[in-house]
């Protein structure tokens, strides 16, 4: 018996998941996504090949935190300039862009290269209930 590999990304069918994040656990969830992103829920996952499924997340805003989080946790970003340190925390994050505490839970799960980059494209997230996404029929989880 031969091992099978897949060698050509054209002939990998993507599928479309549904996640509703209403009271889910951001680390918990995040890498589920992360896993479906890579492929690692296919039979066919290889490392090499981008090979995974599309997601659609929803509810972004209603998300859940353990332990204080919400006040310790800190985002930072740099402008590149001297002094130039931003810090955000979890909380005012959430207020203001709670769609971008999602990418970036999965983004650093997700491979440091340019197939992670590619993964990441396929993870569409929005802060409530509405998507524009109905026509590809996602399947919910």
């Amino acid at each position: 018996m031969k091992t099978f590999i897949v060698t050509d990304e054209k002939t990998i069918k993507r599928n479309w998941y549904l996640i509703d994040l209403k009271d889910k656990v951001l680390g918990r969830v995040s890498s589920q996504i992360a896993r479906i992103l890579m492929g690692k829920n296919k039979v066919i996952y290889t490392p090499h090949i981008d090979c995974g499924d599309y997601v659609v997340a929803t509810n972004a805003r209603r998300i859940k935190v353990t332990g204080e989080k919400l006040k310790k946790k800190v985002y930072y970003r740099h402008s590149g300039y001297p002094g130039g340190l931003k810090q955000t925390t979890l909380r005012e994050l959430l207020s203001s862009k709670p769609e971008a505490v999602i990418q970036l839970a999965v983004k650093r799960m997700l491979p440091k290269n340019k197939l992670g980059r590619r993964m990441l494209k396929r993870l569409k997230v929005y802060p409530d209930e509405k998507h524009h996404h109905q026509a590809q029929k996602p399947i919910l989880i």
